[in-house]
């Protein structure tokens, strides 16, 4: 393409940019706002790598607004043209690692971000690609250190303050995260809706781990408003109308969150709770088109395999299988989330001895999860370890947090048992 097509091209994908947003009766988001002044940067001076950085970190920003992946490719293709104006420019090879990330490739991001340290030691957002790439492979002593060097660095930074309040929710402090996520909530400009979006649906998220439904439910309609239809807000208002057993509201938000995000692992979760509110047969076509979505994207690095394996393990009994994904994904990375699906693979196989080490890998962390904790209750009770068993199972219960009713329900039969 010459470079008057280019121009002509941005130009016009500005101006339809402006003309959707319009006719759609809505202001441009943060993202598509930063999308068209990038293009119009582009347009006045195409030959400078800077303003295809622009356009690459906007496009990336637009994938996270709107979970569509193909802003990444978009993003993609802005950034080789930086590179090919200005080979190995410093915020291009940021930007590269940052896609990495979105595309989950965790493992080649480290080795970004590694090599990006060694170029620039005091950078804070370096820092915060290898927070992230640790965190995601469960790396968590390597994460929290860069986690830690971002706030020295620069007291009270924004990405700083969420790192460390997703290492709080995992390290098992949900109230020490709500303080940070809070934090960095007042830090954020208004203009940054989606921002503030995503924040109000962190902490939405982190009420309704500590069992404060409502809580939960008036966090995250805050975030609805400040960005209509956003699709993590959605999700996580899903969860509290589940909680409420208000199983039809829940189906019609995942729906729209489906909608709007048409990702495997949201169809999962939408098969779920179409399958509470009582619709098998809306749920079993859902689960199936699920699986077969699933699997086509299994040997990728962004995939939806967690689920996978508690669909094989949870829902049609085919525990060979699902040890099978969990195998895939179990070698590749070990945070707390992957190891306690392997662990639950490993238990539908009868391999319980193994699933306790990997229960108590995933649980070493501190993290304190209803689900993961009813499973490692499960996997102790099928071993004979009664004790932390029931241990467990009360440490599940007493949460009030999604899982909860399950490792209840568990608790009671286990000491039922125990008084015959």
């Amino acid at each position: 393409m010459n470079r008057f097509v280019a121009m002509c091209f941005l130009l016009a994908a500005s101006t339809a940019l402006a003309q959707t947003a319009a006719s759609a009766g809505r202001e441009l988001s943060p993202a598509e706002r930063s999308i068209a002044e990038a293009r119009k940067s582009i347009e006045k001076k195409p030959d400078q790598y800077a303003g295809y950085n622009q356009l690459s970190m906007a496009l990336a920003r637009r994938a996270r607004e709107t979970s569509d992946v193909n802003f990444y490719a978009q993003a993609e293709d802005a950034l080789k043209k930086s590179s090919e104006l200005k080979p190995g420019n410093l915020d291009g090879e940021k930007i590269h690692v940052w896609l990495l990330l979105g595309r989950h490739d965790f493992p080649a991001a480290l080795e970004a971000a590694k090599l990006l340290y060694k170029k620039v030691p005091d950078d804070v957002l370096v820092y915060g690609f290898l927070t992230d790439a640790n965190v995601e492979l469960g790396n968590y002593a390597d994460a929290e250190k860069s986690a830690q060097w971002m706030l020295d660095l620069r007291p009270g930074n924004l990405p700083g303050l969420t790192r460390a309040a997703y290492l709080r929710e995992l390290f098992g402090d949900d109230d020490g995260a709500i303080e940070l996520m809070e934090m960095a909530f007042q830090s954020t400009p208004p203009t940054e809706n989606e921002d503030r979006a995503w924040i109000l649906s962190q902490i939405g998220h982190l009420k309704l781990m500590e069992g404060k439904t409502l809580e939960a439910e008036k966090v995250l309609n805050e975030a609805l408003a400040v960005f209509p239809g956003y699709h993590y807000a959605l999700g996580n208002l899903a969860r509290v109308r589940i909680e409420q057993k208000r199983f039809d509201d829940a189906v019609t938000l995942l729906q729209q969150r489906y909608q709007a995000a048409p990702h495997a692992e949201n169809l999962y979760d939408l098969a779920e709770a179409l399958e509470l509110a009582g619709k098998k047969d809306e749920a079993s076509k859902a689960f199936s088109e699920f699986e077969t979505k699933s699997l086509l994207e299994t040997s990728k690095k962004d995939n939806s395999n967690r689920e996978l394996v508690f669909y094989y393990a949870d829902h049609v009994r085919e525990p060979a299988k699902a040890l099978e994904v969990a195998e895939r994904e179990h070698a590749w990375r070990h945070d707390c989330f992957t190891l306690d699906a392997y662990a639950w693979a490993l238990h539908g196989n009868g391999r319980d001895e193994e699933a306790r080490g990997q229960m108590e890998a995933a649980l070493s962390v501190g993290i304190r999860d209803s689900r993961m904790l009813r499973h490692a209750g499960e996997i102790a009770l099928q071993l004979g370890d009664r004790a932390n068993g029931l241990r467990y199972l009360q440490d599940a219960a007493a949460l009030h947090a999604p899982g909860w009713e399950q490792a209840q329900v568990m608790l009671v039969t286990a000491q039922s048992d125990k008084t015959r």
